[in-house]
């Protein structure tokens, strides 16, 4: 309890919060020009949309791998090094100009973006009181937001000047100092006592990627599907608000500026939410950021005008906002030490899939009934995602 009332977030603010600010920085410095990139080297509408994906998919199939490498070489150099993969993988894209090495970059930033979030994520579950977890963790998914959100318009500023190779320039300058900054975290208490107190004479085996996961499969297959459906419902929400915007008649620019204020929602309150999670308990934030995004998702097809999608944008913004960092802190929660990054890298894969299934099961339905069946589908997802969660978190407060 001394160690608890004696910590503050301020004494880790500069090595855990400011790579990634600065890796958020630089991966939204390049995400509004990818399909462009793409177009300006020949490819078609189609083959853009594909190499965007490219990210989520390198992050999706390195998560396993990721925590391998973690466990491995630590977390403060899995950072480091995907600092530096990442600035390598955006030099690629602009250093060969050719279709197949731009995609393979873009594959490698995913790449990169799996181990960094990873290895971040460990450390701060090791480093931080658990009384403090939540607002720790919440505040690393808020920095990493608002990288994202100053990242395109850095970039916008030096394309104007120098063409879209200034985005990917703003890119691999954020990472490497992203990387540099991560040099000097200190490192974890644990692994030098571990190494001391090792005993020559006993075989130690740590825990493996298998036994982790048979371990732990009846979490994996309860709380587990509830964070993939939450995965999948805030990634469908990055489609649903400029597709009904078209839909209902409204310019690009009336679309972006709706999305844009639903953003600035989003960011303003993963503070106060991860307070809460601390003081109440994980459901507090948990279940209500899944009904709110849910309601506001099944409501949205009945939006005509600007106003009225607004409206609807900055709740659902509010929704997900107030949930920044509830899937790492549950994570954090019941991952094991030692065998965490395994654990992580099991937890972090089901996250992947549902971000990579949602969009898709949304295309689907929209193809095959219509957009606004689908948006609907994505709100119930949502309230079931809400009733799983409530249902299988533990309903005491942490510590």
């Amino acid at each position: 309890m001394a160690e608890s009332s004696a910590f503050s977030l301020r004494q880790i603010a500069l090595p855990a919060f400011a790579p990634s600010l600065l890796f958020g920085l630089g991966e939204g410095a390049i995400l509004p020009v990818i399909a462009l990139t793409v177009r300006d080297l020949g490819g078609s509408v189609a083959l853009a949309a594909l190499i965007v994906t490219l990210i989520g998919i390198g992050s999706l199939l390195t998560n396993i791998p990721a925590s391998i490498i973690t466990a491995r070489y630590g977390e403060r150099w899995a950072i480091v090094g995907a600092g530096v993969w990442g600035a390598l993988a955006m030099l690629l894209c602009v250093a060969v100009p050719s279709l197949w090495t731009f995609a393979l970059g873009i594959f490698m930033v995913g790449m990169s973006a799996a181990v960094f979030g990873l290895a971040r994520q460990s450390y701060l579950t090791e480093v931080v009181p658990i009384a403090f977890r939540a607002r720790a963790l919440s505040t690393l998914g808020g920095v990493m937001r608002i990288g994202l959100f100053i990242g395109p318009f850095l970039a916008a500023a030096v394309i104007h000047r120098v063409g879209l190779a200034g985005a990917y320039g703003v890119g691999v300058g954020a990472l490497l100092l992203s990387a540099l900054i991560a040099v000097r975290i200190p490192d974890l208490p644990h692994r030098a006592g571990m190494r001391a107190n090792a005993d020559p004479g006993t075989e130690v085996r740590p825990p493996t990627i298998r036994s982790i996961a048979f371990d732990h499969r009846r979490l994996f297959l309860t709380v587990g599907i509830g964070i993939l459906l939450v995965s999948a419902v805030r990634a469908s929400r990055q489609v649903v608000i400029p597709l009904w915007a078209d839909h209902i008649g409204l310019d690009a620019a009336t679309a972006s500026i709706i999305y844009g204020l639903a953003g600035g929602i989003d960011m303003l309150v993963f503070y106060p939410a991860g307070k809460v999670m601390d003081r109440k308990g994980r459901n507090w934030v948990a279940v209500p950021s899944m009904v709110v995004m849910g309601v506001a998702l099944m409501l949205t097809p009945l939006t005509h005008s600007a106003a009225a999608l607004l409206i609807a944008s900055l709740v659902i913004g509010f929704g997900n906002g107030i949930g920044s960092g509830m899937v790492m802190t549950l994570g954090a929660d019941y991952s094991p030490s030692p065998g965490r990054a395994h654990f992580l890298g099991v937890w972090r894969l089901l996250s992947d899939v549902g971000a990579s299934s949602g969009p898709a099961l949304l295309s689907a339905l929209t193809a095959t009934l219509s957009l606004a069946a689908g948006i609907v589908s994505t709100g119930l997802l949502g309230l079931t995602a809400a009733g799983l969660l409530w249902y299988w978190i533990p309903r005491i407060r942490p510590g």
